[in-house]
């Protein structure tokens, strides 16, 4: 009886081990997704574009298609990639860091100049989208595999800040984390997406077929609110890449030792939430700091317009479009 006692006790200790592990894995998962907020805003605000033209009834098969393509390159590609470097080469990790921080830089600063005529093509700018195809499956087909080729840029950006932000621990334990963060990630990402593409049918069929006269009339402001929060949606992305990608600059220069540009910010951020009273001093100097890290992060994509678009974006488009 004493040794059966024992063995519950020990089973009882592994249990609770064990639970605190998935505990530890979600919440390093949530944080670490948190700091990928840029590049996920810029995923859901993206990815509609490629259901746009199908028939309703082929959106969400098309949604379901371009998430599994995203939980592949996250799981199968760039997990495996990031431990390798996590564990074998992290001082590649800061550099691939400011990479992505830079391509963030460029996206945001490539919308901004794209809204304000003055030059940029946004996610507008891709293969074969004045191309007419009368085949619905081909063109199923063709946008499912555009949408899961941009995410694959989209991932590695959200993988390489989550695995930044990961504390070092043990491989078994960062696998986890970053695996949930890919789940997760993902599943809000395209999850949110499938209720944004069909939003509109929802307050469609709720203006029509409502019994309630409150219920007919949220449906028509959905109808007619949705195009306004998708505008709103691509701001808010936009702004959340230039604060993300400027952050992250910052940041991979004072890991580098070129800590002048950060300390300026830093002090400048607490100059201006001292200015204040005492009850709004944090919220405004976190504020002060993410407006400047975001115009960092304007002036540095602005100057890798021309860049991204006359060199790196052709020879992308050279090795992997159809």
């Amino acid at each position: 009886m004493s040794g059966l006692i024992a063995l519950l006790d020990d089973v009882a200790s592994i249990a609770k081990v064990a639970a605190s592990s998935v505990d530890d894995v979600i919440g390093q998962a949530a944080k670490a997704g948190s700091k990928a907020a840029g590049a996920v805003i810029d995923d859901a605000a993206v990815t509609p574009k490629y259901v746009h033209g199908f028939d309703a009834s082929r959106e969400l098969p098309v949604i379901w298609r371009i998430t599994k393509g995203s939980l592949r390159n996250k799981l199968v590609f760039l997990l495996p990639i990031g431990l390798l470097l996590a564990n074998f080469a992290p001082w590649a990790i800061p550099p691939l860091l400011m990479l992505g921080g830079a391509y963030l830089c460029f996206e945001g600063a490539e919308k901004v100049a794209h809204a304000l005529g003055v030059g940029g093509h946004g996610h507008e700018d891709y293969p074969h989208k004045d191309e007419v195809i009368e085949d619905p499956a081909h063109l199923e087909e063709q946008k499912a595999q555009g949408a899961i080729k941009t995410d694959f840029i989209l991932s590695a950006e959200i993988m390489t800040i989550a695995l930044a932000a990961i504390p070092p621990t043990n491989f078994w334990m960062e696998a986890a984390t970053l695996a949930a963060v890919a789940v997760m990630i993902t599943v809000a990402v395209y999850g949110s997406v499938a209720v944004i593409v069909k939003m509109d049918d929802i307050g469609l069929a709720m203006a029509n077929k409502g019994r309630l006269g409150l219920t007919r009339t949220i449906g028509r402001g959905l109808v007619r609110g949705m195009p306004g929060f998708l505008k709103l949606l691509t701001v808010v992305g936009t702004a959340a890449m230039l604060w993300v990608g400027g952050s992250i600059i910052v940041h991979g220069l004072e890991q580098m030792g070129f800590g002048t540009l950060g300390h300026l910010i830093h002090d400048w951020a607490y100059a201006i939430g001292h200015a204040v009273p005492p009850a709004l001093e944090g919220a405004t100097e976190w504020f002060a700091k993410a407006v400047m890290d975001g115009v960092l992060g304007l002036a540095l994509g602005l100057v890798l317009i021309p860049i991204g678009e006359k060199l790196v974006t052709p020879a992308w488009r050279a090795v992997f479009s159809n």
